[in-house]
């Protein structure tokens, strides 16, 4: 009889995309594949390979008020209720958990129930809600080992790296070839739910900053919001770039691999994705978050010299329009980057993972 997995990821790409990842791989394997998120979920919905996807309702903590606070502890309580129901009805032999305040109610519920679960820590410092659910999971798969856990989660870590999905792994086959003088140089930028108005305010503004010669070569593929496009595409037609602008790309993975500089937020699927990749970035590590998971996971690429991370809060247009000069009068430095992104890659973070999952529910419940 093939086994069952109810795998758990908040309805954002940085927690679905490792989710689907996974989901894949245990398919290939034999598994059946369920999914448990929220209504967000919709648009990556087509392309997840689960036999059924179940909404869950979940809310995150928004301010101090007490109002808030019993709205978010309803709908928690309402969520791990329909959990638990879906888990007595599916009797998975794993939950997995992927991040996102929807993770909460299947991971609690699965805790309630006794159902071996592992929680996945994509970034680099594990965040708070993470480290609640921790203490009552199997096994904790990490893309890094984490530093300083307290000691009753510390043994439960195993590192697997973060999977990339099939489509990552297809164009990783594509080799970077850097720019040439004088030729055609493809800028692609994206920021994700929390940074695509950020870069559509200083893009347009840097761009127009750059020498003619330099700005004649640039095609931008840039991610912005639905509200932001007409004022973004308007400059570019104005200074005559070629831009393609769309709110999200269905094929994000091909258009990293042919871009020769990648400018993007940190999270863990991003840092991930550019490194089996193997393409050179300019991070900007998304601010003001209470664990800085995001500046720890531009460190990661930093320090192999495969990325140039910049606080948000020191990138002007004109040090950007400086940076992006910079990096398009050395093509040997972006391909140097490309090669040294590879070095930190874990192509087979998926296959690790799966594998964990298979001892999970090999031991039901016993640490692998």
């Amino acid at each position: 009889m093939n086994k069952t997995v109810l795998l758990t990821a908040g309805g954002t790409g940085g927690h679905l995309f490792p989710a689907q990842a996974l989901a894949s791989e245990l398919g290939r394997r034999g598994w059946v594949v369920e999914l448990a998120t929220d209504e967000r979920a919709d648009k990556y919905g087509t392309a997840f390979p689960a036999r059924e996807v179940h909404i869950i309702a979940s809310e995150t903590i928004r301010g101090r008020n007490p109002i808030s606070l019993a709205k978010t502890a309803l709908s928690l309580f309402r969520g791990t209720l329909q959990a638990r129901s879906v888990i007595k009805s599916l009797k998975p032999d794993v939950v997995a958990g992927f991040g996102g305040y929807p993770t909460f109610p299947p991971m609690f519920a699965a805790r309630m129930t006794g159902t071996p679960s592992i929680l996945h820590e994509a970034n680099g410092v594990m965040g708070r809600a993470n480290k609640m659910l921790a203490k009552g999971v199997t096994a904790i798969a990490t893309s890094v080992p984490l530093q300083n856990l307290p000691a009753d989660l510390a043994s439960k870590q195993v590192e697997t790296g973060n999977p990339v999905r099939d489509a990552v792994l297809e164009a990783a086959s594509q080799p970077y070839a850097a720019p040439e003088a004088e030729g055609e140089f493809k800028l692609l930028v994206f920021g994700g739910s929390q940074g695509a108005r950020f870069f559509s305010d200083l893009l347009p503004a840097a761009v127009e900053l750059l020498p003619d010669n330099l700005r004649s070569r640039l095609s931008i593929v840039q991610q912005c919001r639905p509200e932001d496009m007409g004022r973004v595409q308007d400059v570019y037609k104005r200074l005559g770039i070629s831009a393609d602008c769309a709110s999200f790309f269905q094929d994000m993975p091909r258009r990293i691999a042919d871009a020769h500089l990648v400018l993007c937020r940190s999270g863990a699927s991003s840092v991930s994705e550019l490194s089996v990749l193997g393409r050179p970035s300019i991070l900007v590590p998304l601010p003001g978050a209470i664990d800085q998971d995001q500046a720890a996971n531009a460190k990661v690429l930093e320090q192999a010299g495969g990325a140039w991370p910049i606080r948000q809060a020191e990138l002007s247009p004109e040090r950007l329009a400086a940076e992006i000069t910079k990096l398009m009068n050395a093509p040997d430095k972006l391909q140097e980057a490309a090669a040294n992104a590879l070095k930190v890659a874990k192509p087979d973070a998926v296959s690790r993972l799966a594998d964990l999952v298979e001892q999970v529910a090999k031991g039901k419940g016993e640490r692998p």
